[in-house]
């Protein structure tokens, strides 16, 4: 069973034990020629824990899965898409109120890890209406099942079968303050069952609930191209931010996957049949980075005289939520190297004729140190009257990655009068 506190563990290299002299040097040197040699041996430290694998770790991961096959055909962008659907209630609330029509739903599903398991899979369902030219409202629900799990006792005798489970469920609105420019929100509740209620360990697990809210923004102009205009459309969103989450109470209180999603979209028609649309998307993680504590030469964490950890390199993550969110902008251990290491970044580009065919190609990319998520993906969408079929297939450029063979599958109905995009 993979770690209730995400889908990528973070791994304590052992090298950090040949750091420690090193450590002591920078702590306790005090004439004027070490201290210069101080910020040498500091720089080296920085520049060596730059390149260690430090994946940041959240509560409930599964709110970062991608949940439609759009977006997933072009690199998981899907903050400033033009012709938003009901999938955007997911990706940007705000862009609700730019949608062609004045409503619709979607029903997602993308069986998970089929490589490792056959039993886990991501379903999702969104849909909106919109309220006149200027306000727009939307909600969904998403489900992540892991299969089922058979529970044992320290002896391996079977003490009963459980299916972990989590979802989330959320509704907001958007609202265009003038042609151009829209603002969004919405609340979300959060629920993750991942142990069945009962004790481990000697402690209590239970389910953990919590809540989160997003915050979006949307751009959106045209650009002229000799006879014609083309379209661009800049999106922010965000999301996630919410209390910390717990699965007992005698374990401390992670961080939700807090995050800042930036796209851009890039829009132009060939003639009247034929359009190309261009995204690109960067997300980071609004979650403070795991700092390297000093090590005894025997093993274990150095403790002070307080008490506490002693830190080696990166900060206190033991902050509350804002303060996370901001110190996760200058927090990484390995200095600016390893902020920019935590910054994935997603693009991609759609093929549309007549309305009615779509072809799409993308690529995903996060730093090998941060989790290694590194694929291409494709697909494509198919539009028959107000219903839409979309699929998308992804493409890891590691040989045997658990991502290998993943298939989404997209149903979107478009309910309403058809007009022009606004």
């Amino acid at each position: 069973m993979h770690s209730i506190k995400g889908l990528f563990l973070p791994i304590v290299n052992m090298k950090i034990k040949v750091y420690f002299s090193l450590g002591m040097a920078i702590l306790f040197t005090a004439n004027s020629a070490k201290a210069q040699n101080q910020v040498v041996s500091m720089k080296d430290l920085t520049g060596k824990l730059a390149g260690e694998v430090n994946a940041i770790t959240t509560m409930v991961p599964f709110l970062t899965i991608t949940p439609d096959s759009r977006s997933a055909a072009m690199g998981d962008a899907g903050v400033a898409l033009f012709s938003p659907d009901a999938n955007s209630v997911s990706w940007n609330m705000s862009n609700l109120v730019f949608a062609n029509k004045k409503s619709g739903f979607s029903l997602s599903y993308a069986p998970w890890l089929r490589q490792l398991v056959d039993d886990v899979g991501f379903s999702y369902l969104s849909g909106y209406g919109k309220l006149g030219d200027n306000i727009a409202v939307g909600g969904s629900f998403r489900y992540f099942s892991l299969g089922n799990i058979q529970f044992t006792d320290v002896d391996g005798n079977a003490t009963g079968n459980f299916n972990p489970n989590e979802f989330a469920f959320d509704g907001g609105c958007a609202i265009k303050l003038n042609k151009n420019f829209s603002w969004g929100v919405d609340l979300r509740f959060i629920y993750s069952n991942l142990t069945g209620n009962r004790a481990i360990g000697g402690i209590d697990y239970k389910a953990a609930i919590g809540g989160a809210g997003d915050v979006n923004f949307t751009y959106k102009t045209e650009i002229k191209n000799g006879p014609k205009y083309d379209k661009l459309k800049v999106g922010l969103n965000i999301q996630n931010v919410g209390s910390k989450m717990t699965y007992s109470s005698k374990e401390k209180m992670d961080f939700l996957p807090t995050n800042l999603k930036l796209g851009v979209g890039y829009s132009t028609e060939i003639d009247e049949y034929n359009k190309i649309s261009v995204y690109a998307d960067i997300n980071k993680l609004l979650v403070p980075t795991r700092p390297y504590y000093l090590q005894k030469f025997n093993g274990g964490d150095s403790i002070s005289a307080n008490g506490e950890k002693v830190l080696l390199a990166g900060m206190d993550p033991n902050v509350g939520v804002v303060q996370g969110m901001v110190q996760s902008f200058y927090d990484a251990p390995g200095g600016v190297k390893e902020e920019l290491n935590e910054i994935m970044m997603g693009g991609g580009v759609e093929y549309t004729y007549n309305d009615q065919f779509v072809g799409r190609a993308g690529v995903f990319y996060e730093a090998k140190q941060k989790g290694g998520r590194q694929y291409a993906t494709v697909g494509f969408g198919i539009k028959y009257q107000t219903l839409t079929i979309d699929a998308a297939y992804l493409i890891p450029f590691a040989s045997r990655h658990p991502l290998q063979n993943q298939m989404r599958f997209s149903l979107l109905f478009d309910i309403g009068a058809f007009s022009s995009d606004k």
